[in-house]
């Protein structure tokens, strides 16, 4: 599709946004089930923008089909444009209070604001093998450290509101209910496709329980967070794999596409002229191009 450059960001995210159907949502970020594109720019800079079904996106903000989008999703980011959908906005506030439910799980009983962001902030990392081959160690510190404000924007809420959490905003500090009986309450509320990793992983050959069965296992096991931290990874692992063979499929095709384009410039850059006299339908009188 090609749009115009366009002088504001917001401006060329709407006009992208009104190029396809009300079921579809614009996403921040590209991965399963959405389309990667390179926009135009806006202020010399890039845009990189992804569409993905309304759908989808409610699933995998409900789910954790694949934590691609949804983990995005769960750091602060600007909604430049939404069509309301209450749907989706309903899925966005319970992807955003799984990933506290999941963070308290593999917090201990105490802990700082920081520590739950940072937390929060690598649930999507969790099992990227390129967070240990290529990426920047430090990545989920660099996102949460200069944005410790906006994180409490996003979840102060969200911890306010929740029962089993003493929220003490002064100190910035918060405990959390570790019983089992407090766990197994979390673990029910987690998303789906993580309570089945869960299962999947706790489930002996041959044994066959149901989730819940299983849960509550897990729930008086003095290792539950590495149990919930191993989920995570199942969920994350198959994506980040695609991920990053889309991702050096997609380098291969941008660099053609701007070799292309060079290609073009200097093209362009030539132009014909026509010799005194020139009679453009006599054969063989065609002019040699100048620079």
């Amino acid at each position: 599709m090609a749009l115009q450059a366009l002088q504001s960001s917001g401006v060329a995210f709407r006009r992208i946004l009104s190029h396809f159907p009300e079921e579809l949502s614009l996403a921040f970020a590209y991965g399963s089930g959405v389309y990667r594109q390179v926009g135009p720019s806006a202020d010399q800079k890039l845009i990189k923008y992804g569409v993905i079904s309304t759908n989808i996106l409610i699933d995998d903000l409900l789910n954790w089909n694949n934590l691609y989008i949804a983990g995005r999703l769960q750091k602060p980011v600007k909604i430049i444009a939404m069509n309301e959908n209450i749907a989706l906005r309903s899925a966005l506030d319970k992807n955003l209070r799984s990933a506290v439910t999941t963070a308290f799980l593999m917090l201990p009983e105490s802990f700082s604001e920081e520590d739950l962001f940072i937390e929060i902030a690598g649930l999507s990392y969790s099992g990227d093998f390129r967070m240990v081959f290529g990426e920047d160690k430090t990545k989920v510190l660099n996102i949460v450290k200069p944005n410790i404000a906006h994180f409490r924007e996003l979840y102060g809420n969200i911890l306010q509101d929740n029962p089993q959490v003493v929220y003490k905003i002064q100190q910035g500090r918060l405990e959390i209910d570790k019983s089992p009986e407090g766990q197994f309450t979390q673990l029910m509320t987690l998303p789906k496709t993580l309570q089945r990793q869960i299962n999947h992983i706790m489930d002996p050959p041959g044994k066959n329980r149901d989730v819940e069965e299983t849960l509550l296992q897990v729930a008086h096991d003095p290792d539950c967070g590495e149990v919930v931290r191993l989920g995570l990874s199942a969920i994350v692992r198959p994506s980040s794999m695609k991920q990053s063979t889309k991702g050096i499929f997609t380098a291969v095709t941008e660099r053609e596409r701007e070799a292309e384009t060079q290609a073009e410039r200097e093209a362009g850059s030539m132009h014909w002229e026509p010799d005194v006299g020139f009679d453009p339908g006599s054969p063989g009188s065609r002019p040699e191009p100048k620079a």
